[in-house]
């Protein structure tokens, strides 16, 4: 048998240099220099997925840098125009140098955001919802740096009488053109700049980008079309120093422009670039397959319903699930190495349940210096190395003989993916760590989370992890619904364990003392706790009587008050120092509530 040779280490660095970090390819399969319609397409599906994942402040700020720097392409029409006389050439040979700055800068232009965000909607791998707040958030900072712009060419003394003048019948010219005219010509011109992002993601260095976007840019003003950020930016201008009006001025000139670039962008280059990519392009791509991909209503509705946006890496989609009737208990888990008690708990709460069972969901946050992405070797890594390490939790619960699965993520989300994760399955409790390393404190540029909060997908329990510990537990009753789940998980622990189970009722003084008795022997009967202990404290100090009936007992479950718990936890507004001051663990229990309209609009 011949000896097979040894692999090339030369090559092997080759093919590791060639493959991007994000998966796309960073050369051509057939031709290593050039690239095939396919891969130009996955190369833009992953540049997409990072701004699709982008914060509103991140992508503002670029959106503002960007439309700053139209100011550029604006200023240099108009120098040049005065110096030249107004020659139909020469005058417009700086025009592109704006949109230099912005696509080899890497900023965020409104128009070059109709391809790569699209593309990745018609994946249904992003909501039309993300998509529009994509671009409504990339526009207003469009508009934003070009209205700052215009009023520094307007006020700054940066034009002479002649570029003035130039400038002021530059920007009239627009304003008297018809709105069909203009809707046509900005269609064309949203057609060069799709076009040049398409052309733009098949290059292979900085100098082939920058002729593509030079030659491509020069068009516009070469054959009278219309930039949507450009006319923003010449209608501030007139505003300043003539007599138009904003309202006239955004309504006959700028939005027929933002319709025809818009329009142009999507139906004429990616739609069309789209459908001609062959059926593979999804499977061939750096994600999951089809797995990663939305349903129809998640795709129209977005976050309304459940996902908008589909994490790197989702190995939950085939996990196997469980019978209807069964309860579901989610468990995101940061770092299933420290986070042991977590599944005691989770476990042990499963196990006192007539039909309940646990899925564990390892959530690993995607570091920004990896906001592209992985690649597919780095794939497999991760999610066997999370496999290997959730083998802790998953002998956990098989000492409870409960039903469980393990799963991955990766996303540049924590925990907002953890919300949308328990409205995807259905959960009915989530069972959370709550520590400085714990998922709350790691988002990037996610919701404000009292708006993920205002609506609960499921029951939350969140632990103060100091050992489990739940022979003796201690129930602070405050009456609510939320103290009614702190029962229900007493309870089930009760069946697991054989806890032995303290009510605490806080009386705001010794002459309402009978009256808070009979009001927890009461309790008691209705949450069938009869058996438990009953304490009330008279002090009317609540922090104070549970520090003191703390040494006793080994877990704490505190329900949440009406103005709740996890918007409070994650925005470190929750100042109950007993959470610090007791030794044992602390559960925070919440009961998924909905808060109707008004509660929104006005608070509690």
């Amino acid at each position: 048998m011949d000896e097979q040779d040894p692999p090339d280490p030369e090559e092997s660095v080759r093919e590791a240099v060639e493959r991007s970090r994000s998966g796309a390819p960073a050369v051509g399969r057939v031709v290593r220099d050039r690239f095939s319609t396919d891969e130009v397409f996955q190369r833009i599906v992953a540049a997409a997925d990072e701004e699709i994942t982008s914060g509103s402040r991140e992508l503002y700020f670029s959106g503002l840098a960007a439309g700053f720097a139209i100011t550029i392409t604006f200023l240099m029409l108009v120098s040049l125009t005065a110096s030249t006389g107004g020659d139909p050439i020469l005058s417009k040979l700086l025009y592109p140098l704006g949109f230099i700055y912005i696509i080899i800068g890497g900023y965020q232009l409104y128009t070059e955001n109709t391809l790569p965000p699209v593309a990745l909607t018609l994946e249904r791998i992003a909501s039309v919802p993300a998509l529009l707040r994509n671009w409504v958030v990339v526009l207003a900072g469009n508009f934003t740096g070009g209205a700052i712009g215009a009023m520094a060419l307007a006020w700054g003394g940066v034009l002479s009488a002649d570029g003035t003048a130039a400038a002021f019948s530059i920007a009239e010219k627009g304003i008297k053109a018809s709105q069909g005219e203009l809707f046509v010509k900005a269609a064309f011109a949203g057609l060069i700049v799709a076009g040049v992002v398409w052309v733009e993601y098949a290059s292979r260095d900085t100098i082939s980008r920058i002729a593509v976007v030079y030659l491509a840019f020069l068009a516009i003003p070469l054959g009278g079309l219309y930039h949507v950020v450009v006319s923003f930016t010449e209608m501030v201008y007139l505003v300043l120093v003539g007599d138009l009006g904003i309202v006239v001025g955004m309504v006959e000139f700028v939005l027929p422009v933002l319709l025809g670039n818009t329009v142009g962008g999507i139906l004429l280059v990616t739609v069309v670039n789209y459908f001609q990519t062959t059926e593979e392009r999804l499977e061939s791509a750096r994600f999951d397959g089809a797995n990663r991909q939305l349903s129809w209503r998640e795709w129209i509705f977005g976050g309304l319903v459940g996902r908008s946006y589909v994490p790197l890496i989702d190995t939950s989609e085939r996990a196997a699930g469980h019978g209807a009737g069964s309860e579901r208990i989610l468990v995101p888990i940061s770092n299933p190495r420290t986070e042991g008690t977590l599944a005691e708990l989770a476990c042990s709460y499963a196990a006192g349940k007539e039909a309940a069972y646990v899925e564990f969901v390892h959530i690993v946050r995607l570091p920004d210096r990896l906001a592209g992405g992985y690649g597919g070797d780095q794939t497999d890594q991760i999610v066997a190395e999370s496999d290997a390490q959730m083998e802790r939790v998953r002998e956990i619960a098989s000492s409870y003989e409960v039903d469980s699965e393990t799963s991955t993520i990766v996303s540049h989300r924590s925990i907002e993916e953890v919300f949308q994760l328990a409205d995807r399955k259905g959960a009915d409790t989530v069972v959370m760590g709550w520590d400085e390393d714990a998922l709350w404190k790691a988002g990037r540029a996610e919701r404000p989370l009292d708006e993920l909060t205002s609506s609960l997908p499921a029951d939350f329990l969140v632990l103060a992890d100091r050992g489990f510990d739940p022979e003796e537990i201690l129930i602070p009753v405050a009456g609510n619904e939320h103290s009614v789940l702190s029962g229900e998980v007493a309870s089930a622990l009760r069946q697991t364990v054989g806890s032995a189970i303290s009510l605490l009722r806080v009386a705001d003084g010794p002459g309402q003392r009978t009256e808070n008795e009979d009001f927890l022997a009461q309790w008691a009967k209705n949450n069938d706790l009869e058996a438990a202990a009953r304490i009330v404290d008279d002090s009317g100090d609540v922090e104070g009587a549970i520090a003191r009936a703390a040494p006793e007992h080994g877990l704490i479950i505190i329900g949440a008050t009406r103005d709740g718990l996890l918007s409070r936890i994650g925005s470190d507004s929750l100042h109950l120092d007993v959470l610090s001051d007791v030794d044992c663990s602390v559960l925070l229990a919440e009961r998924a509530t909905e808060r109707g309209l008004l509660q929104r609009l006005f608070g509690n």
